[in-house]
């Protein structure tokens, strides 16, 4: 068994200013509002990034950590990354695509592709509806916050 997740949002940002900010790893924690205590780049040569993610504590004051990588390619607008420790997944493979919207706009794209392990505390189908959820709130806080600095930097 496996799952799927696809969502995409328009940003009224040329399509480098959302790169930049969205691949900044150092910011997820305000990008991802309420997900992320922190995030720690752990190796970043230019053509590979490894970093650990901290999330905020849970309701049972669990907090749960994890190693990924990122592998961006901005020639095609695109991100593969992973988590290399994977924990309740069998595997966590997820792709970001940036392009080109039209009028200064860019689409951003999150595709995520994974296998929960038997016995994790969620389904396939949970975990899938989680991301869902919590990519919908993530994709209109990245477009808040990056049009937010567009504006600050065009106007200021």
């Amino acid at each position: 068994m496996s799952a799927h997740t696809d969502n995409e949002i328009v940003i009224e940002a040329p399509v480098e200013v959302v790169w930049e900010e969205a691949n900044n790893i150092e910011q997820w924690p305000l990008l991802y509002d309420g997900e992320y205590e922190k995030a720690e780049i752990l190796d970043g040569p230019s053509d590979r990034v490894v970093f650990r993610l901290t999330m905020k504590p849970q309701e049972d004051g669990r907090r749960y950590s994890w190693v990924s990588e990122r592998v961006p390619d901005v020639a095609n607008g695109l991100v593969v990354a992973r988590r290399i420790e994977t924990g309740p997944f069998l595997y966590m493979h997820i792709v970001h695509a940036y392009s080109d919207a039209g009028d200064g706009k860019t689409r951003m794209r999150w595709i995520q592709d994974f296998e929960m392990r038997p016995g994790a505390p969620f389904t396939d189908e949970q975990m899938a509806a989680r991301i869902n959820g919590g990519s919908e709130h993530n994709m209109r806080t990245h477009k808040q916050v990056i049009e937010q600095h567009w504006r600050d930097k065009t106007n200021g």
